[in-house]
């Protein structure tokens, strides 16, 4: 067994040396936790002492939804990712990172780094500013560049990008990673307009990080859909979850000598050409008037529209649906015509019940949408001003 340290780093670069340490075995695997998030003795973390001796990086992720998880990263699963990477996007190089280290995408930014013996720029945590983002990329010196962000960050920078100057920076990386979660296809157009290079990332701290470039496996990763969810096998497979026997045996199962892991997305794997398509969370479903209606589809077309690109879709309890979408957004966009094209698309039970609108998105440190804290908006809503009635009638009725 190995010691394994929790650790809240004041600084990302205080966390790159105990990183180097832990993938060296020269140090304890350690566990990043925010900063503020406490003592270990004071919390629920008081009896983690020690995990198997592969194990270099323990990462805690609760995700937008589910409960709290210990994913345990041996040595060679991150080193393995960050190889994958540097072949996938033509070369290792300079990484500039702008996500939490307590999550595996900063994690791997730093493993990357790292691996290619280079010196990663660190983007101050807190508020993501692009011009802040602009004068840091301005220094990096190695002719490959690289980051990695979350879909509402590379928003922030493409709506800022009529700077020429911060333009004239964004076309300089070689490839800007993009992941955590769905990224809405305007979002890659605007980036290609602008001739900046985006890579769509898929994977988790479950995969050492993302594992699926542009719909692409990389690495010795393979991919299968298995009663319709996207199951992963490869070296970057996790060990397991910490003290968390039954949840390990749930995820990771062994068939013909191959390991695999269960995603819990739903998704489509191109017979031709191998391509992965993501579908959305298999438990982002709702039944509403006795049938399965996706979230995560009533989302994607949602956001299509204007004023809506960074809306939430929840469910909430219907006394005649039983459940039904509710869309939250910031703001005041219009939402005409809104209800009818998801029903459109997808049916009546899909149909978005109302529109809530909130002050902002409450957001993950991740920068993924909190949808409990947003569900419990929608919730609250009902008894108050903040949301509109979109005509929904019963399951029974034509509309």
């Amino acid at each position: 067994m190995r010691p394994l340290r929790v650790l809240a780093p004041e600084h990302p670069l205080d966390f790159l040396a105990v990183l180097r340490d832990a993938l060296a075995g020269s140090g304890p695997a350690v566990l990043p936790v925010p900063v503020g998030a406490g003592p270990p003795e004071s919390d629920a973390r008081a009896h983690l002492r020690d995990v198997p001796k592969r194990v270099a990086v323990v990462i805690e992720t609760s995700g937008s939804t589910g409960t709290p998880k210990r994913v345990m990263l041996a040595t060679n699963a991150l080193l393995a990712a960050a190889a994958a990477s540097a072949v996938a996007l033509g070369g290792a190089g300079q990484w500039l990172l702008a996500l939490p280290v307590h999550y595996i995408a900063g994690v791997q930014v730093l493993v990357r780094s790292i691996a290619a013996e280079t010196t990663p720029l660190v983007l101050p945590p807190g508020h993501f500013d692009p011009q802040d983002f602009r004068r840091l990329a301005e220094t990096m010196t190695e002719p490959l560049r690289y980051t990695a962000l979350v879909p509402v960050q590379l928003a922030r920078l493409l709506d800022a990008a009529d700077d020429p100057a911060l333009l004239a920076v964004l076309r300089r990386f070689t490839a800007i990673l993009v992941g955590g979660q769905i990224i809405q296809p305007g979002l890659i157009a605007r980036a290609a307009e602008l001739d900046v290079r985006v890579v769509r990332t898929y994977g988790s701290s479950e995969t050492a990080g993302g594992c699926v470039y542009n719909g692409v496996p990389i690495g010795d990763t393979l991919v299968r859909v298995v009663d319709g969810q996207l199951e992963l096998s490869g070296s970057v497979l996790a060990e397991g979850y910490l003290n968390d026997e039954a949840r390990s045996t749930d995820r990771f199962a062994l068939e013909h000598g191959v390991r695999w892991y269960r995603t819990g997305d739903l998704g489509e794997v191109d017979p031709q050409s191998g391509r992965v398509t993501v579908l959305g969370r298999a438990d982002n479903v709702i039944i509403s008037g006795g049938e399965k209606v996706s979230l995560d589809a009533v989302e994607r077309i949602v956001r299509a529209y204007p004023g809506f690109e960074q809306a939430v879709v929840v469910g909430a309890d219907d006394e005649t649906w039983g459940q039904v979408p509710v869309v939250v957004v910031a703001g005041g966009a219009i939402d005409g015509g809104l209800a009818a094209s998801v029903m459109a698309v997808l049916g009546r039970a899909a149909r978005p019940a109302r529109v809530v609108r909130v002050p902002e998105i409450v957001l993950l440190a991740s920068g993924k949408p909190d949808r409990r804290a947003l569900a419990a908006a929608a919730l609250a809503s009902t008894m108050g001003a903040w949301h509109k009635e979109l005509g929904r009638s019963g399951p029974n009725n034509n509309d």
